[in-house]
C-alpha cells in the first residue's frame, strides 16, 4: 500500500510540473489538430483583408514576447488588426470585434486615444505654421525697410549723423573734382570728407551689374556720380581698388576719377561704396555696340586709352612720387568713354604696384583672376615671370592690342564697318575656359582675324592710321602689321614696343589727320 501511494504522488507531481511548463491553446493554424502547446502565450486576432474577415488563434513562444511588458505580437493596429494575448489554457477562444476605422470626429473627444500619425500632425502643424508666419514677417519687414530706405534716398534725405562742417555748403561736384585735380598729393580727399560725400549721395538708378555687385548713378549737390556698390563678401576687392585709386599722383584725365570710398550700413547689411566720376556713355564695350566711329574718333579713343595706360605704368620718382602700376584686367568693359569721346581706364581691383626702391611687386591676396579672353599668351601658359614688373606691363599691352582691334572693327571709314564682336569671337565660345584660350593663342598661335575690306580699302587720304590695329602674322592694308604684331607678340617688350612709342605713333597719326582735314 505504501508503494502504491508513493507512485501516485510521483505521477501527480510530474503532471503538475508538466502543466506548469506548458500552456495549451486553441489553434486554427496547426495541421491535423486544433490545439498547440507553448511556453509563452495564447493569442487571438481578428483582421480584415481585402474586405474578408479573418480570425486566427494560435500560440507564441516565450522568445517572441518582446519587449517585455508590451510584446509587439500583442499590439493591435487601429482599423487593421485586433489582437488579444492571454496566459491560461485555451484562453484564446474569445471572439474579438472586427477592427474599424475611426471616423473623423471620433478621435477628437477628451477620452480618445491618438495614434502616431495624429500625434505627428498635431505637433508638426503648429510648428510649420509658426515657421511660415516667421518667414512672412521677416519678408514684410525687409520689404518695408527697403521701401523706406529707397524713399529716403530718392527724397535726398541726408544722414543726420554726417558732419557737414568739413565741406562748404555751397561747394558743388565740379568744385570738388577741381580740388581733387589740383590737390598737392594727388591721393584724393581726406577720409572724413570722403565719408561725408558718400553719405549724402542720393541713388537714382542701376546702370550696371557685375560679379562684384552693382553700379548706380547717384546725385551729389546737383551733379551725377557713379557709385560702385560691392557686396560684403567682396570686401577685399573693394579695399584693394580704393587703395589703388588713392595712390599718390595717380589722377589723370584718362584714368577714372576717384571721389570717395565708404562702408555704409543700410539697416539690413553692410554695403561697400566706391564713388567715382560718372560717364553717361558707359563702357567702351557698350559704346562700340551702339555706335560706329569715325577715323578721328578711332584715333581719339586709341590715343587716350594708350595715354591712360601709359600713366598707370609710369613710375614717378620723388617725395611725392608714384609707383608703377599694371592693370591686369584691361578690356573694353573696363574702359569708360567720356563725353568728349576719349577713354578713361577703370576697375583697378586686380592692379599690382611696383616699388622700385625694394624691387618688389605688391599683389593683393585676391581670388579673382583676369578675363580669360584678354589674357596674354605668357599668362595662359603660366610662363609669366611674376617677379618681373615688365611682365605685367607686357600683358597689359597685349590686352590693349585686342581693344584696338575692337575699336578699329567699328571704324566707318569709307562707309564700311563691321558689326561689333569680341576678340576671338569666331575661335572660342562666349565664355571660354583657360584651356580653350591656351589652345587657340599659345598652341595654334592664332590672333583676331582682319576683315578683307581692311586690306583692300584704298586709304590714300588717311595713311596715318596704320598704327591702330594690332594683330600677328596678318597682311594689313590700312594698318601697320609690324606694330600690330609687336603688340600681340608673346611679350610685347621683346618686340620693342613700348607705350611711349605707341603714344607717339598714334599722336602723329592724329596730327596728320587733322592737317589733312584742313
Amino acid at each position: 500500500m505504501a508503494k502504491e501511494g508513493a507512485a501516485r504522488t510521483l505521477l501527480i507531481a510530474c503532471a503538475l510540473l508538466s502543466r506548469a511548463g506548458a500552456l495549451r491553446c486553441n489553434c486554427t493554424e496547426c495541421l491535423g489538430t486544433d490545439q498547440c502547446v507553448t511556453d509563452g502565450a495564447c493569442i487571438a486576432s481578428t483582421s480584415v483583408i481585402e474586405g474578408q474577415e479573418r480570425h486566427v488563434r494560435t500560440c507564441i513562444t516565450r522568445d517572441q514576447l518582446q519587449p517585455p511588458g508590451q510584446p509587439f505580437y500583442c499590439l493591435s493596429a487601429e482599423g487593421l488588426l485586433n489582437t488579444h494575448c492571454c496566459y491560461t489554457d485555451y484562453c484564446n477562444s474569445v471572439n474579438l470585434k472586427v477592427p474599424s476605422v475611426t471616423k473623423p470626429g471620433d478621435g477628437l473627444g477628451p477620452g480618445a486615444k491618438w495614434g502616431p500619425v495624429e500625434l505627428v500632425a498635431v505637433i508638426a502643424g503648429p510648428v510649420f505654421l509658426l515657421c511660415l508666419l516667421l518667414i512672412v514677417g521677416v519678408f514684410l519687414f525687409h520689404h518695408h525697410h527697403q521701401r523706406v530706405y529707397s524713399h529716403r534716398q530718392r527724397l535726398g534725405v541726408e544722414d543726420p549723423s554726417c558732419d557737414h562742417l568739413y565741406l562748404a555748403k555751397d561747394k558743388t561736384l565740379q568744385d570738388l573734382i577741381f580740388d581733387l585735380s589740383t590737390s598737392g598729393s594727388g591721393s584724393g580727399l581726406p577720409l572724413f570728407v570722403q565719408r561725408t560725400v558718400a553719405r549724402t549721395i542720393v541713388l537714382q538708378e542701376v546702370i550696371g551689374k557685375g560679379r562684384f555687385g552693382e553700379v548706380w548713378r547717384g546725385k551729389w549737390r546737383g551733379g551725377d556720380v557713379a557709385v560702385k556698390i560691392f557686396s560684403s563678401r567682396e570686401e577685399r576687392s573693394w579695399f584693394r581698388e580704393a587703395e589703388i585709386y588713392q595712390t599718390i599722383m595717380l589722377r589723370h584725365e584718362n584714368i577714372l576719377g576717384f571721389i570717395a570710398a565708404d562702408n555704409k550700413d543700410n539697416g539690413t547689411w553692410t554695403q561697400l561704396w566706391l564713388v567715382s566720376d560718372y560717364h553717361e556713355h558707359g563702357s567702351l564695350f557698350d559704346y562700340l555696340n551702339r555706335y560706329s566711329v569715325t577715323i578721328e574718333g578711332m584715333i581719339k579713343l586709341a590715343l587716350s586709352a594708350a595715354s591712360g595706360l601709359g600713366h598707370l605704368h609710369m613710375e614717378i620718382l620723388g617725395t611725392q612720387g608714384k609707383p608703377g602700376i599694371a592693370h591686369r584686367d584691361l578690356k573694353s568693359k573696363n574702359i569708360l568713354v567720356k563725353k568728349n569721346g576719349t577713354c578713361a581706364i577703370a576697375d583697378l581691383g586686380l592692379a599690382v604696384r611696383h616699388e622700385s626702391a625694394t624691387d618688389t611687386i605688391d599683389i593683393a591676396p585676391n581670388q579673382r583672376v583676369g578675363t580669360k579672353r584678354y589674357m596674354a599668351p605668357e599668362v595662359l601658359d603660366e610662363t609669366i615671370n611674376m617677379k618681373h614688373f615688365d611682365s605685367f606691363k607686357c600683358a597689359d599691352i597685349y590686352a590693349l592690342g585686342l581693344v584696338y582691334w575692337e575699336i578699329a572693327r567699328r571704324c566707318n571709314a569709307g562707309v564700311i564697318h563691321e558689326e561689333y564682336q569680341l576678340p576671338y569671337y569666331d575661335l572660342v565660345p562666349s565664355d571660354p575656359s583657360i584651356e580653350e584660350m591656351r589652345k587657340v593663342v599659345c598652341e595654334q598661335k592664332l590672333r583676331p582675324n582682319v576683315p578683307n575690306w581692311w586690306q583692300s580699302y584704298e586709304v590714300s587720304s588717311c595713311p596715318h592710321i596704320h598704327c591702330l590695329l594690332v594683330s600677328r602674322k596678318m597682311k594689313l592694308g590700312i594698318f601697320s602689321s609690324r606694330l600690330f604684331s609687336e603688340m600681340c607678340a608673346c611679350c610685347p617688350a621683346k618686340a620693342g614696343i613700348t607705350l611711349f612709342r605707341l603714344n607717339s605713333t598714334v599722336f602723329t597719326a592724329h596730327f596728320q589727320h587733322m592737317s589733312f582735314s584742313q
